[in-house]
């Protein structure tokens, strides 16, 4: 069955019209792993999926990365088909600022008897995790902080860097499978997010050339982008990624 990456958004945290940067990726069609949970991100999954995540992979905890978990929240804890059932892949480091972010408010529902992580099942998760038999990697990268922002690979068709400056020292271990790699790229750079410059800078022409770019300021920065002959996600946009050459896992019986 096919595999897929549809980018929900693209922009940056500024960037409402582009939507939170937030993807899925999907297989045979439906979606198997949600990156991120932001506000717009969120309602986009909603619009086209019809539906809300059942699977969230989170690399870090700015707003626009997990500003939508209090709705997801209120579905999962108020369907009895989805409480304690929507899973939360969270890396370790995150698991306590992810906490005091959203999920430490006070008497979470106003009846009480209700606490935040009652609607989820949170997977907490090291250099790898296995969802639905498919092993993932997880690696941190550098946006921020040390150690609050992690990528994820699907070994063979994808790695999605997260926020990030450069990191070629990781893509050379994490993205050595001829994998797509999205990432963060705008017009210009800061201390915690890469730009053009520095991405053309920092890798080989090889690598670029495997590149999607995404949270970017405004669409006149992604066309910018696209004249310097990066291929540019656009909210909506959905890639085909190679089938994946990640371990899986043989079905349990019982």
């Amino acid at each position: 069955m096919s595999w897929a990456l549809r980018f929900l958004g693209v922009g940056n945290a500024s960037a409402v019209e582009l939507g939170s940067p937030m993807s899925v990726i999907e297989h045979g069609g439906a979606p198997w792993l949600t990156i991120d949970c932001g506000g717009e991100g969120l309602t986009a999954y909603r619009n086209h999926y019809r539906a809300m995540p059942d699977a969230v992979f989170v690399t870090h905890i700015h707003l626009d990365h997990v500003a939508g978990f209090e709705r997801l929240f209120v579905d999962a804890f108020f369907n009895s088909q989805r409480r304690g059932k929507v899973r939360l892949y969270v890396p370790a480091p995150l698991v306590p600022l992810l906490h005091k972010r959203v999920g430490d408010y006070p008497n979470v529902l106003a009846e009480g008897g209700a606490n935040f992580w009652d609607a989820f099942q949170l997977i907490v998760v090291g250099e790898a995790f296995w969802h639905e038999g498919v092993r993932l990697e997880v690696f941190p990268v550098r946006h921020h902080w040390p150690e609050t922002a992690y990528g994820l690979r699907l070994q063979g068709a994808l790695v999605w860097s997260g926020d990030t400056r450069p990191i070629p020292e990781m893509l050379a271990r994490f993205a050595d499978d001829n994998e797509l790699i999205a990432h963060d790229c705008g017009l210009h750079g800061n201390p915690s997010h890469t730009g053009v410059d520095d991405l053309e800078r920092e890798y080989d022409a090889a690598t670029q050339a495997r590149m999607m770019l995404y949270h970017y300021a405004s669409a006149a920065d992604g066309e910018a982008l696209r004249a310097r002959g990066h291929r540019v996600a656009m909210p909506g946009e959905c890639a085909v990624l190679a089938e994946p050459t990640a371990p899986r896992a043989e079905p349990f019986e019982g």
